[in-house]
Formats: structure tokens, C-alpha cells, sequence
């Protein structure tokens, strides 16, 4: 069965006066029907890059966009993706505020979202629009609907941008580090809800984010990004129990422990210069295990029955090749 969205060899360059930026070398995932899949790695991997061109959101220039994009297993254009967007492919951005427009009312950027994704008279978008802020959550939804987003705090206003990608029941929620901008306990309830919402409606997920614990608890498959390419792909469960990607080993380890247990240590060095990134494997200047063929960029290698990472230690063959490894940083 072919996969809901299902991305091939995508690859996304910026011209600037620096000459070009490529920050995706070629990135695959994909994700099932009804299936939570978190796309993770530190800041500036290139998660919302993803996301935007996955979308069609990149302008051009300065950026170019090759590789492909298929949904139901049909390749999806330009004009494809602006048909589907708000209807079977929905977002949820990072920061509400700037994603709510200031001078509308709450009930009149809903009405406008359903109206778009569904031909209903007017009375019917309302009855939707207070149904789907219950659904969320939201206490007294005619107060809400009446208001403007800046007299709603930043945890409601959260949860009325996921009433809006939910609101016309879509396939597939894309959504970028939601609840980033909010206090811990919040940003937690805002997550539960959202799991909650999708899994009782079977909705599909890509949640991007840099936080580890939130993709362990919302998503049931991780796809682990370093400077724009998928290093690692595995079950949340067995990503966490058995991390085979030395960049997944290191951001599992830099991750404090509640039980105090060892002290979290960082990885050495930082994210290439995308204008000169490495000629082989983009993570082998900070890799502890890198060897001469990591000037070569790795497959992904399965390393489990629904596991795979992209690291040369899992080629027997391109080890013994390789001869002694080179150490920290090379």
C-alpha cells in the first residue's frame, strides 16, 4: 500500500551574495495513512525548510526546489498543492500570533477556513466553528469567536490554530513545533490534545520539532534530520531504546536526565556551512567514528527490521575499505 505522503529526493538550494546555500541534499520520508511521524534534529537542520517546501511555500527565487512530492501516490505541482493545502493537507505553525491575522476575529478566520475547505451556508460554518473550539478545548467558543487573537492567551490562541487545521477533517496535519512559544505545561496539553484529536479522527501527523520528549509521546515513528539529510529512521520506541546514528547518540545523550542520573554532554563542533558542506556524510567533521569513506555520502543501511540509518559503520565492506579510522573531527 502506497504511503500518504511519500517524498523523494528532495533538495532545496537559496541563492545569495554568499553564492548558493544547499540545505537539503536529497531528504526522503514518508508517512502513512493515519500514522504520527516526528521529523527531529537541533536548530537549524533544516526541519522547516522541509516542511515549507513539502508545501509549495518556498518562494522562488531565491530558492529552487527539486525532487518530488507525491500524496496518494500522485506527483503534486504547484498548482496540486495550493488545491490541497487548507483542505486534505493542513498546517499548524510555531508561532500563533504571527500566524492569526490581527484585524479579523477568531470567528471570522474560521469561517473563512471552513468555508474554504467545505460548500456550507453560513449558519452551518458556525455551528462547525463552535463544534471544533469544543473539540479543542476552549471554554464559552462564542466568546472566543468574538475575540481578537491579541485578547486570547498564547496557550488558546495555540489551540485555535489547531482548531483551524482540523476543522475541515483533512488527511494530513503538518505541524511546526507547536507550543515552542509556550510554558512547559501548556506546551504539554497543547501536545496530548493534539495527539488525541488525530488519533480519534485517524488523521495523519508529521510533527516537526527539536524537542525529544515531545516526539517520544506524540509520534510513533521518528525520522532524524542533521543539516539537511535523514541520518536515522526507526520506530519512537526502538530509536530511543537502541539509537544507532552516532548524531542520534549524541542528541539522546545531551539530554539531561530527571533521575540525575550522568551529566548531559554535547556534541563537539557545529552544523556545516551550507554554502561548503561536507562532500560525503554531512555529520562526519563532528563525528567520533569518522573514516575516509565518509568523504562518500552513506546509504541508508537497514539496521533492524524497520530500522535504518545512514552511517558507513553499518557497511562491513566500506569499514574494511576504509582502513583506520581518522578520530575526533578527523
Amino acid at each position: 500500500m502506497a504511503p500518504l505522503l511519500e517524498v523523494r529526493g528532495l533538495r532545496v538550494t537559496f541563492s545569495g551574495y554568499r553564492g548558493e546555500s544547499r540545505v537539503l541534499a536529497g531528504v526522503d520520508l514518508e508517512v502513512g495513512a493515519g500514522e504520527q511521524v516526528g521529523l527531529v534534529g537541533e536548530t537549524g537542520c533544516g526541519k522547516s525548510v522541509a516542511m515549507k517546501a513539502i508545501l509549495g511555500l518556498l518562494p522562488s527565487p531565491p530558492a529552487r526546489v527539486e525532487g518530488e512530492v507525491r500524496f496518494r501516490g500522485r506527483a503534486l505541482g504547484p498548482e496540486e498543492l495550493r488545491a490541497l493545502r487548507g483542505r486534505e493537507i493542513t498546517m499548524i505553525f510555531q508561532d500563533p500570533m504571527a500566524s492569526l491575522n490581527p484585524v479579523f476575529t477568531i470567528g471570522q478566520q474560521l469561517h473563512d477556513v471552513i468555508l474554504r475547505g467545505r460548500k456550507v451556508p453560513p449558519r452551518a460554518a458556525a455551528a462547525r466553528a463552535r463544534a471544533i473550539l469544543r473539540e479543542v478545548r476552549l471554554p464559552d467558543p462564542d466568546r472566543v469567536l468574538r475575540a481578537y487573537p491579541f485578547q486570547l492567551s498564547g496557550g488558546m490562541r495555540q489551540r485555535v490554530l489547531i482548531a483551524m487545521a482540523l476543522v475541515n477533517e483533512p488527511d494530513l496535519v503538518i505541524a511546526d513545533e507547536p507550543g515552542t512559544a509556550l510554558d512547559v505545561t501548556i506546551q504539554a496539553q497543547i501536545l496530548l490534545l493534539l495527539r488525541d484529536l488525530v488519533e480519534r479522527q485517524g488523521i495523519s501527523v508529521l510533527l516537526i520539532s527539536h524537542n525529544l520528549g515531545v516526539v517520544r509521546q506524540v509520534t510513533r515513528r521518528v525520522c532524524v534530520m542533521y543539516a539537511g539529510t535523514i541520518v536515522e529512521v526507526a520506530p519512537t520506541a526502538a530509536l530511543f531504546r537502541t539509537p544507532r546514528h552516532p548524531y542520534t547518540q549524541g542528541l539522546l545523550a545531551a539530554v539531561p536526565k530527571l533521575t540525575g542520573e550522568g551529566v548531559p554532554a554535547g556534541i563537539e563542533g557545529m552544523i556545516p556551512d551550507y554554502v561548503a558542506p561536507p562532500p560525503g556524510c554531512r555529520f562526519a567533521p563532528r563525528c567520533p567514528y569518522a573514516m575516509a569513506v565518509c568523504d562518500t555520502p552513506p546509504p541508508a543501511i537497514p539496521v533492524g527490521p524497520t530500522h535504518q540509518a545512514a552511517c558507513w559503520l553499518y557497511s562491513s565492506e566500506a569499514v574494511l575499505a576504509s582502513g583506520q579510522a581518522h578520530g575526533h573531527g578527523r
